[in-house]
């Protein structure tokens, strides 16, 4: 097959947001069996097109929607490809469809960002071949929002790089936790956008209870606006925990950190379609702890390869949960190897792509 990716206007590819990783991810495992073009936006470092492990890249002008979507309709019409996909932007999808009536088109949706309720949304998911969501709990909520378009959903579970994020022997941790300066402690580590959704203030606090009975560092890993991180680092400064902010780490490196880290934790106070960087720390052997909301819970199994908190509002149940983790490491270890074992066995990039491929054909055969 011939197949083209488009992904939204908001990053170039290969890229560091959470949906241009999937693509990138995904686009070279199809790679190896089809001819595979993806369609980002373009970027003064970066050639307009490219080819990178199999991959075409195209790299078109954009700024705003508005041209990026016309950019994106004017390459297509230069180009003949068996099927179309496109990435967490439903009007965009709606109007490359409009111009391609007789190419599948397949929509795949990575949160609810993007599908607000309304009929203009829900006149786009329609012109859709298929729609692939990477969540039974995302499903659920758009079947809930638009129940007209249930018939057209597929779960398509998202991966990690397994081969990166795996566990550190013990000589390449000790060197790694010099390497990022972490003190002599139990540290935990939030990688991700640091935002108010993210419940970074309830982990603070948490922090705070846990160093009453073990020494306990805190890593918050990302990037946020500058008014925010300064607000968090005088939660942390009244409060007494010990937090570093390395800021923004590239996802080419990022296993470093996981590997550095003793726990994860991931307190989002809102609804998770999924939830990567979960996935991403039990590849790497990490204890996880967050919160059960939804395409978290599909990922954890509470007490088996990490755990859930319902309450997670409040800071005092994570702080248990990183007390018995921190205070029994055959425990830490032994949840750590489960998680590892899990994301071998059910989260492997191959699966995402092998599960589209089956979409893809079924499109055709129709």
């Amino acid at each position: 097959m011939h197949i083209c990716i488009i992904a939204p206007e908001q990053f170039p590819l290969p890229g560091d947001g959470s949906v241009e990783i999937c693509i990138w991810a995904i686009a070279r495992r199809l790679a190896g069996r089809h001819k595979v073009t993806v369609v980002s936006r373009a970027t003064a470092l970066l050639p307009d097109s490219a080819e990178l492990e199999q991959v075409r890249i195209i790299r078109l002008a954009s700024g705003t929607p508005r041209r990026y979507q016309a950019s994106v309709l004017q390459f297509l019409q230069q180009e003949s490809f068996d099927i179309i996909q496109v990435d967490n932007r439903p009007l965009l999808m709606a109007a490359v469809k409009e111009r391609h009536p007789g190419t599948p088109v397949l929509l795949y949706l990575h949160s609810l960002t993007f599908v607000p309720a309304g009929r203009r949304i829900a006149r786009s998911l329609a012109r859709a071949d298929g729609i692939a969501v990477n969540s039974r709990s995302l499903l659920d909520k758009l079947s809930g929002r638009f129940p007209g378009i249930h018939r057209r959903l597929s779960v398509v579970p998202l991966g990690a790089e397994l081969s990166r994020f795996t566990p550190a022997e013990l000589p390449e941790r000790q060197r790694l936790r010099r390497q990022y300066r972490l003190p002599q402690a139990f540290t935990v580590l939030f990688a991700g956008r640091i935002i108010p959704r993210k419940g970074v203030p309830v982990l603070i606090r948490a922090m705070y209870h846990v160093n009453k009975r073990l020494p306990a560092h805190l890593v918050v890993a990302g990037q946020g606006k500058p008014a925010y991180i300064r607000q968090l680092k005088l939660l942390a400064r009244r409060l007494g925990v010990s937090v570093s902010f390395p800021g923004k780490i590239a996802h080419e490196q990022i296993h470093s950190l996981y590997q550095a880290a003793d726990c994860f934790v991931c307190p989002s106070q809102r609804h998770e379609a999924f939830g990567l960087v979960n996935v991403e720390a039990m590849a790497s052997g990490l204890p996880v702890i967050a919160s059960d909301n939804g395409g978290i819970r599909e990922i954890i199994r509470s007490g088996h390869n990490g755990y859930l908190t319902g309450r997670y509002r409040q800071a005092l149940p994570f702080a248990r949960l990183l007390l018995k983790v921190g205070k029994s490491p055959g425990l830490a270890a032994r949840i750590g190897l489960q998680g590892r074992s899990d994301a071998l066995r059910t989260f492997d990039w191959n699966h995402t792509a092998s599960r589209l491929e089956e979409l893809y054909q079924s499109f055709l055969h129709a």
